[in-house]
């Protein structure tokens, strides 16, 4: 309920009573609408249809294209046309630009055939994006690389560009959330490639921190591994302990493609190193059981097991020297001249076994 004083007793108010009415709430009256209102409105949903096509028209249509000369038509510079809108000519020319890629499309029309203050249907907000480009640095070499590749991922140029001039934000979503880490890292895979300065700085970064510097020695160990397993499986050959390359048996190969198999199936974000190690003992042990179940074989490991150790031994004495023997000190002499005895002695050993495998024959000159 609304107290109303009666107007007809506002010039003074009596002294023995007052004029109080109680009355129903009525409905205010429409005010009139307001002309800024209903353009604001109007312009609103202009923009709203057709986003930034409503500005690139009245660039297109009051802008003169390159090239033509002042006096053929009532058009303007695009630097005059900015000081009248008091802005840059930079942000003029972005929406010319953005209209002269949409007319190459037929997606409008041509500058030429605007004349000022002439309206066409627009295309829909949704395509502005593709063709406006709102950063200078589009225009740079290292901007028209970055919408480039944008284009080629199958999005828009201005969202690419928009995270390259904001490294801070870039950062901020690697280390927030897992799977932007996830995209930045194949990226970044992508990039050293093609790159090999970013390789390196890589590289010192890894070898420089010791826990990266542990995880790729980690790492490198499975895929070793892993490659030995893989070897096997798609050359159908085994190398023995010895160094011996030899055929592999049938049922030893089945079994390297059956363990990598499945660590081929195994996704990017399981860890292969546990499955890499158990192929790898695996197809060690069945390598060594094969070598021992092939008389002929077991032999020829031994007969390259000796070469390779007596071959060891021989290059290891070749590289002593005596030539500063005089500036030595009596007891080192003393430990060298008893190592060689001792080794001396082994190798007489080793000469009676061999000449007593040849059925006490005399040794040939």
């Amino acid at each position: 309920m609304t107290l109303v004083i009666d107007p007809s007793e506002t010039s003074e108010p009596s002294e023995t009573s007052e004029s109080i009415a109680v009355a129903e709430p009525s409905a205010p009256a429409a005010a009139p609408l307001s002309d800024l209102v209903a353009r604001d409105a109007r312009e609103f949903g202009v923009y709203a249809r057709t986003g930034g096509w409503a500005f690139a028209l009245m660039v297109a249509r009051s802008v003169r294209p390159g090239g033509q000369a002042a006096g053929e038509t009532l058009k303007v510079s695009a630097k005059e046309f900015a000081q009248l809108a008091d802005c840059s000519p930079e942000r003029v020319m972005r929406y010319y630009k953005a209209w002269d890629r949409a007319a190459d499309d037929a997606l409008v029309p041509h500058f030429e055939t605007l004349e000022p203050g002439q309206n066409v249907e627009l295309p829909d907000a949704d395509v502005w994006l593709d063709y406006y480009v709102s950063r200078n640095s589009a225009t740079s070499e290292r901007g028209t690389a970055i919408a480039e590749a944008a284009e080629a991922e199958g999005i828009r140029p201005t969202k690419a560009l928009e995270v390259a001039e904001n490294p801070t934000a870039l950062r901020a979503a690697i280390l927030a959330d897992p799977s932007t880490a996830r995209a930045a890292r194949s990226a970044l895979l992508d990039r050293l490639r093609e790159d090999p300065e970013l390789q390196a700085e890589l590289a010192r970064d890894v070898v420089r921190t010791d826990d990266l510097k542990k995880a790729v020695a980690t790492e490198s160990r499975a895929a070793d591994r892993i490659g030995y397993v893989r070897q096997i499986a798609e050359s159908g050959q085994i190398k023995t302990p010895a160094g011996q390359t030899v055929d592999a048996p049938v049922e030893l190969r089945e079994e390297a493609e059956r363990h990598l198999s499945l660590i081929d199936e195994l996704t990017d974000d399981e860890d292969t190193g546990g499955w890499a190690t158990e192929a790898y003992d695996m197809m060690k042990s069945l390598v060594a059981g094969a070598v021992e179940a092939d008389p002929e074989l077991r032999v020829q490991e031994q007969r390259t097991r000796f070469y390779n150790s007596l071959r060891k031994a021989t290059k290891a004495f070749e590289e002593l020297t005596f030539d500063d023997a005089q500036d030595f000190h009596e007891e080192d002499v003393d430990e060298a001249v008893q190592q060689l005895e001792e080794l001396q002695q082994a190798i007489g050993t080793c000469l009676t076994a061999l000449r007593g495998t040849r059925g006490g024959r005399p040794p040939q000159e």
